[in-house]
């Protein structure tokens, strides 16, 4: 039993209201008025996504230490704000050797470092569902208060414009506000 699975369910139910959906690169997702995040698929919608909390593929120790010390949790009261954002990556990044991508990732550019200014304002996860056989390889999701929407727009900007970015074949941008029982 994986109990670090999380479906991501878009329909007509689930605490949070979809405010906006685009599709950043390639192809979009169905429509959906609501999201319900959960361990298990929350029933019929519009789409289920899934992705395992796993460990951070690309991360030294010293910025796993940075990034958790200034982390703020998922949940806070504040943070009614979220962005569900799914990526998948090209092939040509796949056949990449692990330090060739850790070279992309972070020396080139930067990806831990331009979270890390974000923080503590924007709370991050990361779900992996290319080994679920998931049409996206990534489900980034992130939790802010209102007042930090535009330092969120300008974190996945800064990230949207790095080489990493190149390797992106399919992103959808999907915001949200915590609105439970409507």
């Amino acid at each position: 039993m994986m109990t670090n699975l999380v479906h991501f369910s878009g329909g007509r139910s689930g605490p949070w209201r979809i405010v906006d959906m685009a599709a950043v690169r390639g192809e979009g997702l169905a429509r959906a008025e609501r999201l319900a995040v959960s361990a298990t698929a929350d029933g019929p919608g519009c789409w289920t996504l899934r992705g395992v909390v796993g460990h951070a593929r690309y991360a030294t120790r010293r910025e796993l230490d940075g990034l958790a010390a200034r982390q703020a949790p998922l949940g806070r009261g504040e943070a009614v704000c979220a962005a569900l954002i799914p990526i998948r990556k090209s092939q040509a990044w796949w056949d990449l050797a692990q330090d060739e991508r850790r070279a992309i990732f972070e020396e080139t550019s930067h990806h831990t470092a331009i979270g890390a200014a974000y923080l503590p304002a924007v709370a991050r996860r990361l779900h992996h569902g290319r080994d679920l056989g998931e049409p996206f390889d990534f489900l980034t999701w992130f939790e802010f208060a209102p007042d930090d929407a535009t330092a969120f727009d300008a974190l996945v900007a800064a990230l949207r414009a790095t080489p990493e970015w190149d390797y992106v074949e399919r992103e959808v941008d999907i915001r949200l506000v915590w609105e439970p029982g409507d």
